[in-house]
This record gives C-alpha cells, sequence and structure tokens, in this order.
C-alpha cells in the first residue's frame, strides 16, 4: 500500500497547489485618488514602507514606520543592517545617507527630493522593544528632516511595547515578543498612522471590518520570484468595488516572518487598518513576501538586488505597479 500512499499524497500536493493557484484573483480595477495613496509597515516593512515612499515620493504622499530606521540605512550590507540599524543608532551616518538620496535623486533613480517637503511621516518606536533600538527610529526622523519640517512628523515613542504591531484590542500581551507579532497594548497604532496620512477619517464604531471584503489577489501579474509570495491580499470596501467610488489607497506591509505563510491571516486581519478602511473608502493592499525571501523580510539590505532601495528594485517595482493599476484602473 506504500505505493498508493505515497501518490496519494503526491495528488494532494498537486491540486492543493492547484486549488491555492485558483483563490487567487487579478488585482481589481479601482478607482484610488491619485492624491491619497500612502503606506505604512512594521520592522522590514518599515523599512519596505520608508524605501517606497522615498523612491515615489511623487505618487506616495506619506508613510508610517513601525521599528524602523532612515532610507538605505543598511547600505548592501547585511552586517551592517543587523549591526547599526538595529542595534546602534549612534553609528548610522544620516547626513551621509540624507546625501546619497539627494545624488539618486539627481540622477533620476528616485523621485526627485522636492516632494518630500510636503509628506507626511507617522513614526513609532515602543520603549521595551529589543530587536530594533528606539534610536534607530530617532535617526529615521533625523533623516527626513534633512527634506521636511517637524511639523510634518509625529513620532510616538512613549508606550511599553516589545516589537510587534501594536493595537487597542488584538493580539498578545503587550511586553510579548513572538508570532504573531501582533499586540495588545491599548492604542490604536494603526488608526493613528492613517488619521495623520489621510485628513477628516471618520472614526469607526464598534463593529468590526467586513472580513468578506478581503481577497486574495495574483501578485505574478506584478512579479515572479524576487522573495514575493504569488498572492498578495487586500481589503476592499464595498463603496471601492468596480470603480463606484472614488477611494483611498493605503499599503500595509508586514514584518519579518509575519506573512501568511509564517501566521496565517493575522497581520491581514488584525494589524488594525480594516476597520478604518471600511468607514472612510479606502482600500489596503497588503503584499505579501514569500518563500524566496531571507526570514520572510522585504529586501532592505540587497538579499534580492543591488537596487533594493530604488525604482529598479524588483519589490519596489512590483508594489508600485501595483498602486498605478489601482489609480489608472477605472474611472
Amino acid at each position: 500500500m506504500r505505493w498508493w500512499s505515497n501518490a496519494f499524497v503526491l495528488l494532494l500536493m498537486v491540486f492543493g497547489s492547484w486549488a491555492v493557484a485558483i483563490a487567487a484573483v487579478p488585482l481589481p480595477k479601482l478607482n484610488i485618488d491619485p492624491k491619497e495613496v500612502s503606506v505604512s509597515g512594521l520592522s522590514s516593512g518599515g523599512y519596505m514602507a520608508v524605501q517606497l515612499h522615498v523612491a515615489h515620493s511623487s505618487t506616495i504622499k506619506g508613510v508610517g514606520a513601525v521599528a524602523a530606521g532612515p532610507y538605505y540605512c543598511a547600505e548592501s550590507s547585511l552586517v551592517t543592517a543587523l549591526w547599526k540599524c538595529m542595534n546602534r543608532p549612534q553609528s548610522i551616518e544620516v547626513q551621509k545617507l540624507a546625501s546619497i538620496t539627494q545624488q539618486w535623486a539627481q540622477r533620476q533613480e528616485i523621485d526627485p527630493t522636492s516632494h518630500l517637503q510636503r509628506a507626511r511621516v507617522y513614526l513609532y518606536s515602543g520603549t521595551r522593544d529589543s530587536k530594533v533600538d528606539p534610536g534607530v527610529v530617532a535617526a529615521l526622523r533625523s533623516y527626513y528632516l534633512a527634506f521636511t519640517s517637524a511639523a510634518q512628523i509625529v513620532y510616538k515613542s512613549d508606550i511599553a511595547s516589545e516589537h510587534a504591531m501594536i493595537t487597542a484590542n488584538a493580539g498578545q500581551a503587550c511586553q510579548n515578543k513572538d508570532k504573531p507579532f501582533i499586540n495588545n497594548c491599548n492604542f490604536d497604532l494603526a488608526g493613528a498612522i492613517l488619521n495623520h496620512l489621510h485628513d477628516g477619517l471618520r472614526i469607526p464604531g464598534t463593529t468590526e471590518a467586513n472580513q468578506t471584503q478581503l481577497i486574495e489577489f495574483d501578485q505574478r501579474e506584478f512579479i515572479q520570484g524576487h522573495g514575493m509570495a504569488p498572492s498578495g491580499w487586500a481589503y476592499i470596501p464595498s463603496a471601492c468595488n468596480g470603480g463606484r467610488a472614488v477611494c483611498k489607497l493605503h499599503v500595509a506591509l508586514h514584518g519579518c516572518q509575519q506573512n501568511v505563510s509564517e501566521v496565517g491571516m493575522a497581520y491581514v486581519r488584525d494589524a488594525g487598518y480594516n476597520r478604518w478602511a471600511e468607514v472612510n473608502n479606502i482600500v489596503v493592499l497588503y503584499p505579501q513576501t514569500g518563500s524566496g525571501a531571507t526570514n520572510g523580510c522585504w529586501d532592505w539590505w540587497g538579499y534580492d538586488s543591488e537596487n533594493y532601495a530604488k525604482k529598479s528594485g524588483p519589490q519596489i517595482k512590483a508594489i508600485s505597479t501595483m498602486i498605478q493599476k489601482t489609480i489608472t484602473g477605472v474611472k
């Protein structure tokens, strides 16, 4: 019977893979206001959010970065990433990184830095974060101050939270540091980020987000390989379906070991963005890293491409193309 057992396992693998493949649909055509696009992320997702923002600052109006440091902090070195950019903030050369940003903008490898003058920036660090030193986030604030005013930046660093996306009522204890890295700290961080990046948002009621509005979309339309999964997720409020309403767009990027294959739907469902999205017509994209990504992280030190922080970086190019599809989809 062993041959039958092996054959059965093979069939499960084949049809299981097929079922996963057909579950994902093309990213639908939407009607996104091009002036209302923002991005945020945790840890490696925070670093990628900053990279996306700086590289495409003409399109992305603002950024939320949780437990992350300055643009191009790692300077294409894993050693630098693990040392300076996580535990040795005093060694981060902010002026040098700002100068590199200017040089790349002049070479048109990223958008002109003039767009950063009006950027909105929300930064967060927990006082008990043992993974990314709070000083690293302070260095990110100093980096942005090279391009924009202090009035445009919010830096919250007064909650005794560990390395996690913190929420008002979902997740584990605030001082935990393990999967799924969603911690209940009695603070709505996703809401604070969205309210700083977008004006006039309505406060959600006690009703949770309608999780039936979550869809799995095919990322292979935008990229194959390069550390990204075959599919990503999106929360699309009913008013935004089919382009019926002009909507806002927020890209929410998970951290290392926090993609769907690692923690299931925890980040997609519980990070806190969807309830705000539902009542404010905000489409939330949750791009996903895949099996080719080191530790499930986004490429913020060059594990996939030497151009990882530029427009030509494969992951940045893929996500920016997702954004453009939602903007140019339905008019």
